[in-house]
């Protein structure tokens, strides 16, 4: 091999090492934009509010903790459905309620004057609970109106496309009777389409009342609360069609009573495409607004609000993939 030549081979052998370098480079740039890519993902869509996280699949009931045995004693429950031309998942709801068989409960669906056959859903289910169906001035007037004048310890409200898990309401009883300081819990949720296939789950950590006034993160599907704060605070307010339920939380915790996030699925949120809607949105982003600005006093910017909120978000994310990797279980 002579000189010249060996010259162009170690030349050329250079060249391809430094294209080798150069794509290794280029693949961990690029490796590393995924990265970001995905943390901007998780930044803008949390596991908690990632609604569809997996295909389809059957809800399977037995593979959540069973219902825990009640005391003779069992404090009352008042559990209100308010509905409107819901009649497709309406039954689903009552079934998730009626089925757990708790021994003190008073059920009621208070529904909107629905065209669209609940009504007679309603009389095909006999005398298991009560109902009415008039016509009211939106979902916050139909709760208000299922609880007027009803006596109990616990009170809840289930919306007629959502359903609870077994044993919740003898697991909330019971755990109401063991701390009587706590006011207000709730629990983890999943996530269930228009067919009532699991899509998804939320795990969430202890609650947090500096990020609850930046952000509503309580399912209001699993959340339950004594009677003393609703004597207290008052009704929900019928002024708001979107966010109610985060107005009666806001209005709980300015007034101090103890809230609890409990180790447990305790109901299913159903997505369907009925629920996102334009109008709908608009006014859950005026509403939203006005609640800020009454607890905090000012406007947040999104920016503001995210990085009150992130170290919240950062704890859910932890609770949500150690319970994907069978670290945490309920």
């Amino acid at each position: 091999m002579d000189d010249e030549f060996r010259q162009r081979l170690e030349q050329r052998l250079e060249q391809l090492e430094n294209r080798v370098a150069l794509l290794e480079r280029n693949q961990d740039l690029i490796a590393a934009g995924q990265r970001r890519s995905s943390l901007r993902s998780l930044w803008r869509r949390p596991p908690m509010w990632t609604f569809e996280q997996y295909p389809p699949r059957l809800l399977n009931l037995t593979a959540f903790p069973p219902a825990p045995s009640t005391h003779g004693n069992a404090p009352r429950i008042a559990m209100v459905t308010p509905s409107y031309n819901q009649s497709q998942y309406l039954g689903a709801t009552i079934d998730s309620i009626v089925s757990q068989n708790y021994p003190n409960l008073y059920y009621h669906v208070q529904d909107g004057a629905s065209i669209d056959g609940t009504v007679d859903l309603l009389k095909s289910r006999g005398e298991t609970f009560s109902w009415k169906s008039e016509p009211d001035s939106g979902q916050s007037h139909a709760i208000n109106l299922g609880f007027a004048g009803v006596d109990s310890e616990i009170m809840a409200y289930l919306n007629s496309d959502d359903m609870l898990l077994p044993g919740t309401l003898a697991y909330v009883a019971n755990y109401f009777m063991a701390h009587p300081h706590v006011d207000i819990v709730y629990g983890h949720r999943v996530f269930v389409d228009r067919e009532g296939l699991e899509v998804g789950r939320a795990v969430l950590p202890p609650h947090d009342g500096r990020a609850l006034q930046y952000a509503d993160y309580i399912p209001q599907e699993t959340m339950f609360w004594r009677k003393r704060v609703w004597d207290r605070i008052g009704p929900i307010d019928e002024s708001f069609h979107y966010a109610m339920d985060w107005d009666f939380i806001l209005r709980a915790q300015e007034a101090g009573f103890k809230f609890v996030r409990l180790p447990r699925f305790l109901a299913c949120f159903r997505i369907h495409d009925a629920q996102k809607t334009a109008s709908t949105y608009a006014i859950g982003v005026r509403e939203m607004g006005i609640l800020r600005r009454r607890t905090l006093g000012f406007d947040p910017t999104q920016m503001q609000i995210r990085r009150a909120i992130a170290p919240y978000l950062a704890r859910q994310a932890v609770c949500h993939y150690a319970h994907k990797l069978g670290l945490l279980r309920y």
